[in-house]
């Protein structure tokens, strides 16, 4: 039976995501401003159109909050006293990578402004900032990186409904053996593959090593029988140079 997921599956997983994104509101937002007046003007903007905030006068302080509250958007000022908007950047990246951050700075320029999108800030506003261009550019920086983790999310739901797609088989001893391999692919133990030609043992390895946590290492299929045994040795674990004859070069394993 080959592993899929139907239109049905896949319009759920959707709506579960909606319904988790609904329960958390319109967004919690830390405001990052040494500037205290600025900060609290911010906030009382974006909390009269539904937001929740905090607010952080010191580059500092607002490190200190991001590693306490899992916050949906950083909105803060690049130049500040202690410790600058690109650091915010990062630490709140580093933190959470689901956080969208946003900038503003009263000194802009564009080199400013291209250096802080490509340390990952989604948008970038001038000071003095309008309070309707605020709530716009808040709102379309949410609904961004919420895209950005719903579709996370679905990538890794779909990776492991997905490992298995290649072996078709409707018999049961081959849903067992799915089954079986589903239960031990994220196992760090050794698996003996045994079976007739053409029954699919190399896929089932495939499907074992996509779905295993050495997913991102090489996987290297060797047919055993037309090697002899230095051969094999060698394309798994290399040679020296001059190690057999004909070995001209030093080869790295695999």
């Amino acid at each position: 039976m080959s592993v899929d997921t139907t239109t049905e599956e896949l319009q759920a997983d959707s709506d579960e995501a909606a319904s988790e994104d609904a329960d958390r509101g319109r967004g919690l937002i830390l405001i990052v401003d040494d500037d205290r007046n600025h900060a609290e003007g911010s906030r009382d903007v974006l909390e009269m159109v539904g937001f929740r905030c905090d607010v952080a006068t010191s580059g500092a302080e607002g490190i200190s909050m991001l590693s306490q509250r899992q916050y949906d958007l950083v909105l803060t000022d690049l130049v500040m006293d202690d410790v600058d908007g690109m650091e915010i950047i990062r630490q709140a990246q580093q933190i959470n990578p689901f956080v969208a951050v946003v900038v503003f700075t009263g000194h802009a320029t564009i080199e400013t402004a291209v250096e802080a999108l490509k340390r990952g800030a989604v948008d970038y506003l001038v000071k003095p900032l309008n309070i309707e261009g605020l709530r716009v550019r808040v709102e379309r920086a949410l609904e961004h990186q919420e895209l950005v983790r719903v579709n996370r999310e679905l990538e890794e739901r779909l990776d492991k409904r997905f490992g298995f797609e290649k072996i078709v088989g409707n018999s049961e001893p081959m849903r067992k053996v799915i089954e079986l391999c589903k239960q031990i692919a994220e196992t760090d133990v050794s698996v003996l593959i045994t079976g007739e030609n053409g029954t699919g043992k190399e896929l089932i390895a495939q499907a074992l090593h996509e779905n295993s946590l050495r997913k991102g290492r090489p996987l290297v299929p060797l047919n055993c029988a037309a090697l002899s045994p230095q051969l094999v040795e060698s394309e798994l674990f290399g040679h020296e140079k001059g190690a057999f004859t004909g070995a001209n070069f030093q080869k790295k394993g695999r």
